[in-house]
């Protein structure tokens, strides 16, 4: 589907990384037994894994996030495996995944969430913090259900849904807990563009690829300028970040 060569730079408990057409392809893979690629520390730490190999290769790049799942993205946080946790593990989850957001909004290489199905909640809030989002254009809903699950937005996610281009529709979502599907997203510039789901990876892939042709260096320069709060949210965590330091331009 996503061209001929591929070479896998890391298979983990719950994503595996691929190069595909000099594109990194990040495929999530924790669907088995009724899973959602929810999220819990451990797979926040795969994120993190898989966030070094991108930024550590040499040359043009993007970042392509996916998942194979006929109906499922991710559906955010393992409320189950979290309620379990103790108060330290609850912050340590909170601090990573506030981490994770700034990597990808900030990252050294373009970043694109390819969404082929549910994307809610946590997993939502990730596709938000790339740069470009296509999206299913026949299943799968993407929303912010926080206010009905009674978890508050933090500092950093809320910020992050702040990146989207339409402040009436995030408003809407995070108030509401509304679920728009693919069109109805396309329609309110959520996504970039929606597809069949046989065109879909494609679709991304080529977009990547064209972002990939970009500067690497001038394209984050320019794209983290324009994300003052993830920035200074990254700079407070003492992450490193193209454009952090006033002498580089």
């Amino acid at each position: 589907m996503l061209g001929n060569i591929i070479l896998t730079v890391n298979i983990m408990t719950s994503m595996q990384l691929d190069i595909r057409q000099g594109i990194h392809v990040l495929t999530l893979t924790n669907t088995e037994n009724g899973n959602e690629n929810t999220l819990t520390t451990e797979v926040l730490n795969e994120y993190l894994t898989a966030l070094d190999e991108v930024e550590s290769y040499q040359g043009n790049t993007a970042l392509m996030i996916t998942c194979e799942h006929e109906k499922t993205f991710s559906t955010g946080i393992n409320l189950d495996w979290l309620n379990a946790q103790n108060e330290a593990g609850k912050q340590q989850f909170s601090d990573l995944f506030n981490t994770v957001l700034c990597r990808i909004a900030l990252l050294n290489a373009p970043t694109i969430a390819c969404i082929n199905g549910n994307a809610y909640a946590g997993g939502a809030i990730l596709a938000t913090a790339a740069d470009y989002r296509v999206m299913r254009n026949d299943r799968g809903r993407f929303c912010f259900p926080e206010v009905n699950i009674k978890i508050p937005f933090t500092p950093v996610s809320r910020d992050t849904v702040r990146l989207l281009p339409n402040e009436k529709a995030y408003k809407d979502m995070v108030l509401t807990g509304v679920a728009y599907t693919g069109i109805e997203c396309l329609e309110r510039d959520l996504v970039r563009s929606i597809h069949p789901v046989n065109e879909l990876q494609t679709a991304a892939l080529e977009l990547a690829i064209q972002l990939a042709q970009k500067d690497r260096y001038t394209y984050c320069h320019i794209r983290n300028g324009f994300r003052a709060a993830m920035a200074a949210h990254a700079s407070r965590m003492g992450l490193n970040y193209i454009g952090d330091a006033p002498e580089e331009l």
